[in-house]
């Protein structure tokens, strides 16, 4: 290994430099570059400014990095609501296009048709998607990893057809700047 592979090596969620992400199934992400020689950990309490405060506790509750889905608002049936539910599924992107599947406008439907069952009813731009089961699973963790949520049931229609006129105005007008027919 060359000193520069040991010197960029990245942060796992073990390691005391890592920044948690909302967009993967675990909470956590490749981590941002570690600033300094030392590096720094993400905290609430090293954002107040409090020197003191960023350290660790030693205590593994407090220490342990918190989960992007804690704090989420629950509602009578233990869930998150159905915009939230709906809002997790813009971490999942078209590996094609670029583009989260919601403002892709991919997303027909999420219910709640029991507690702990979250039901999405979704499309693809193209019947024959070879990227089906990708963002199939994508949503699937997504979902899985909000509170209240034990079972995820993904299933694709194609009635409507998919079309542009389903995108969200900014993905449409940054697909026609380059340069697609949209």
């Amino acid at each position: 290994m060359t000193q520069h592979d040991v010197n960029t090596a990245i942060p796992t969620a073990d390691d005391d430099d890592f920044i948690p992400e909302a967009d993967t199934p675990s909470g956590f992400a490749e981590p941002e570059p570690a600033s300094g020689a030392g590096g720094r950990r993400a905290s609430a309490a090293s954002e107040t400014g409090d020197p003191a405060s960023s350290q660790e506790t030693g205590d593994p509750a407090r220490d342990k990095p918190r989960h992007p889905f804690e704090d989420l608002p629950l509602e009578a049936d233990g869930m998150p609501s159905t915009q939230d539910l709906t809002n997790g599924l813009r971490a999942v992107v078209d590996p094609e296009i670029g583009y989260n599947i919601v403002d892709l406008g991919l997303v027909y439907d999420v219910t709640k048709p029991e507690p702990g069952y979250a039901h999405v009813l979704m499309t693809l731009t193209t019947m024959g998607c070879p990227l089906t089961e990708v963002i199939h699973q994508q949503c699937s963790v997504i979902l899985g990893a909000m509170p209240g949520v034990e079972r995820v049931e993904v299933e694709f229609t194609f009635t409507p057809p998919w079309g542009p006129h389903a995108m969200a105005d900014y993905v449409r007008e940054e697909l026609r700047a380059m340069g697609m027919n949209v």
